[in-house]
């Protein structure tokens, strides 16, 4: 079901592009949870394809031995998006006053949105946009986490459990007709096991909710 108004309303309803005018060149979630992601990009996604990098930044945690065709970047931080050297080419650009991606119809094999989907206003228009351009069996990551920036998250994020934030991304995906039917990884520590027998507490939970363009 599409979200209802309110429930896309943010506490900072300033133009997002004023939130984001200074880089961060920090990381958002922990080590254990990029290694979790690296592994997942590592076990699908082939060399020598497309990839979009969608609401980067400065890094994409995608494995450095893995060669790939092209890396569109995209963002809301030029300087950020600049400093990324993985990206082979970036577009700036406000999905939440415009969705629609300056990009052609399946030319991508993969689109990938690390800790960033909770800021989306209108995902069902964004995800029509990476169902238009991903190439028939390619692949959509949407990796997240529990932290956000709370006043740019949208209300039916800012309010929800961490098990309604996977079934929200899920419905994005059931929202647009010829996606597969979403998988949903879910580990709730992000630390080696050996670490959490120890009694070390648990770092980010890592989530990835992952869907196919159908054949």
């Amino acid at each position: 079901m599409p979200l209802k108004p309110d429930e896309r309303t943010k506490l900072d309803s300033t133009d997002d592009k004023l939130f984001y005018e200074y880089p961060r060149f920090v990381t958002h979630v922990d080590e254990g949870f990029i290694q979790q992601l690296t592994d997942l990009y590592r076990d699908r996604l082939k060399p020598n394809t497309r990839i979009l990098d969608m609401m980067s930044s400065w890094v994409s945690h995608l494995p450095q031995e893995i060669p790939f065709a092209h890396v569109e970047g995209h963002g809301l931080n030029a300087e950020e998006l600049a400093r990324n050297p993985q990206l082979n080419h970036y577009f700036v650009q406000n999905l939440n006053e415009n969705p629609q991606l300056p990009l052609k119809d399946q030319d991508f094999d993969a689109v990938l949105n690390c800790v960033s989907v909770q800021y989306l206003q209108y995902p069902e228009a964004v995800f029509s946009e990476i169902h238009r351009i991903l190439k028939p069996g390619g692949v959509a990551i949407f990796s997240f986490s529990n932290r956000m920036f709370f006043e740019k998250a949208i209300q039916a994020w800012r309010e929800g459990t961490e098990a309604s934030r996977v079934e929200l991304v899920k419905s994005y995906f059931s929202a647009v007709p010829g996606f597969t039917p979403p998988e949903v990884i879910a580990r709730q520590s992000s630390l080696p096991n050996f670490l959490q027998w120890m009694g070390v507490a648990g770092g980010d939970p890592f989530y990835a909710v992952i869907a196919y363009r159908s054949p």
